[in-house]
């Protein structure tokens, strides 16, 4: 993925409060790391960015789980992937210094985490969508079955 530092903006929200919400607090926590802070102060934002980054993953798995999005497994190793580098950041963060800390989150954040959003997590979109709509009909004008939005079909033209 593109290693380019990116920021938050509304321009990457899909509007689904919940994935929303969370993407942008991520973005604000990654923030956090700038300016004044003495080690302890910057452990701790560390330690709520993870605990907070993992909570995300998993919500949002369980999301696509829910909704029978097809690439739940490609996704699921995306999100291993973050999750490894965080455990790979927790554990060198000792060594580094505070600005070596908050560049390395910079770097994850606004870079393979904002690089996440708009090109995997904007895949399920439609679906998420789909299910939401569905899930907000009555029940008794529901087809019977499960939900099973359809995801956009693609251009079949040549480009």
């Amino acid at each position: 993925m593109d290693s380019r530092v990116n920021s938050w903006s509304p321009s990457i929200e899909f509007g689904i409060p919940e994935i929303d919400d969370q993407h942008r607090e991520l973005f604000e926590l990654a923030a956090s790391f700038r300016g004044h802070g003495d080690e302890i102060r910057v452990m701790k934002a560390l330690a709520i960015l993870c605990d907070y980054a993992k909570i995300h993953l998993r919500e949002e798995e369980e999301l696509l789980t829910r909704i029978g999005y097809p690439d739940i497994e490609a996704h699921r190793q995306a999100h291993s992937q973050f999750r490894s580098m965080l455990r790979h950041l927790l554990q060198d963060a000792r060594s580094l210094t505070l600005d070596q800390v908050a560049d390395r989150v910079e770097a994850l954040i606004n870079g393979w985490f904002y690089n996440h959003i708009v090109r995997v997590d904007k895949l399920y979109i439609p679906m998420v969508i789909a299910y939401k709509a569905y899930q907000a009909r009555p029940r008794e004008t529901r087809p019977l079955g499960r939900a099973k939005p359809v995801l956009p079909a693609t251009d079949p033209t040549p480009e």
